[in-house]
Order: structure tokens, then C-alpha cells, then sequence
């Protein structure tokens, strides 16, 4: 595997990154990439200014993963989104390289923390489905992973969540707000 730059110029790549969105989100956040023109526009702003767009190739140049982030708060904070990996293929460290990559070059970047919102739009979590108020932070300490949430894949890459915004999604479907220290600590 092979981690590069995502170029603006290399449609069989975009095609590629845009088929894996909509196939990957299709499940457990159906909203999010619905279509794939709604995925190829995700992808092309991913080549923005102040914006970080990686692919993860195969042994013959496919596309298998990609990850982008934005810049936050001048450059201090780099929001990581999004996470993909081809479905067949996930759970075999292709994310993992990807988010490690993506440390390393927010770290090149002057950064100190990467954050990113994980949803819970299907009740995989026990945040989901449920009101949250006004015991908020009750909620966040005991949650369990009901259902394969990639909160649980964060967390053993060394995010923590950071917050929830209640029904971010509609009534029971919060965002679980996550982040990560990337930076030498402070002293």
C-alpha cells in the first residue's frame, strides 16, 4: 500500500474515492453521500485551500482508502473528514495508515490537534436513539458500541471524545464530537 496526495487532475482516482463514499456511507449514514454526484463534489472540495486530501492505493494504483481534513483555528486544528475505506477491505489497517498518514502531515503543517465528528444516525451506540437531555455528559460516560461505531476504532488510535451535539441529525441521532493531541505536549 502506497499513501500519496489525492491530485485534482486524476479523475480515475476521484471516480474511484466517490464510488467508495457512497458505498462505505451507505449503511450506517445514508444522508451523508447519497448519490454519486454528491460524493464527486465532496471529493473535489477536498482540493481546496487549507485542505489535506490523501489516497491510499493498491499493488496496481486503485484506490482503497482516502482521508481528508480541513483547517481549523488558523491552522491550529485540522478537522479530519472524511474516512473511507473500501468496504471489502475495511478492518485490515488501511484506516489506520491513513489516519497515522494524516497525523504526520498535520503535524508538517504546524498543527496540534486533529477533531472529527463521528454520527450516529442508526442507533449503533447507546447516545443513539435516545434524548440525551439534560444529562448530556451521563450519557457520554457510560456509552457502549451497540453495533460497530468507529468511535471505537478512534479511541484506539488515541482520540477521545471531546462532546455530543444531541439530535445533530434529527431527533436520536447525535454527533459524537472526537479529537486527538498531534503535537508534541505542551510544557
Amino acid at each position: 500500500m502506497q499513501i500519496i496526495d489525492l491530485c485534482p487532475t486524476d479523475e480515475r482516482l476521484i471516480q474511484q474515492v466517490a464510488e467508495m463514499l457512497v458505498a462505505a456511507f451507505a449503511e450506517f449514514a445514508p444522508d451523508a453521500w447519497p448519490d454519486l454526484p454528491s460524493a464527486l463534489e465532496e471529493v473535489r472540495e477536498s482540493f481546496g485551500d487549507e485542505r489535506i486530501s490523501r489516497v491510499a492505493l493498491d499493488e496496481h494504483g486503485d484506490a482503497i482508502g482516502w482521508v481528508g481534513a480541513i483547517a481549523e483555528y488558523d491552522g491550529n486544528v485540522w478537522e479530519l473528514h472524511p474516512l473511507v475505506v473500501r468496504p471489502k477491505l475495511q478492518r485490515g489497517g488501511i484506516g489506520r495508515a491513513l489516519v497515522l498518514d494524516l497525523e504526520q502531515q498535520v503535524r508538517q503543517r504546524g498543527g496540534t490537534t486533529i477533531s472529527l465528528g463521528t454520527d450516529d444516525q442508526t442507533g449503533q451506540t447507546s447516545l443513539g436513539g435516545v434524548d440525551l437531555y439534560p444529562n448530556v455528559w451521563e450519557h457520554i460516560a457510560t456509552i457502549r458500541n451497540l453495533g460497530g461505531h468507529p468511535y471505537e476504532f478512534y479511541q484506539k488510535l488515541g482520540f477521545v471524545i471531546t462532546g455530543v451535539l444531541p439530535d445533530a441529525n434529527g431527533p436520536g441521532k447525535p454527533d459524537i464530537f472526537m479529537a486527538k493531541r498531534v503535537a508534541k505536549e505542551q510544557t
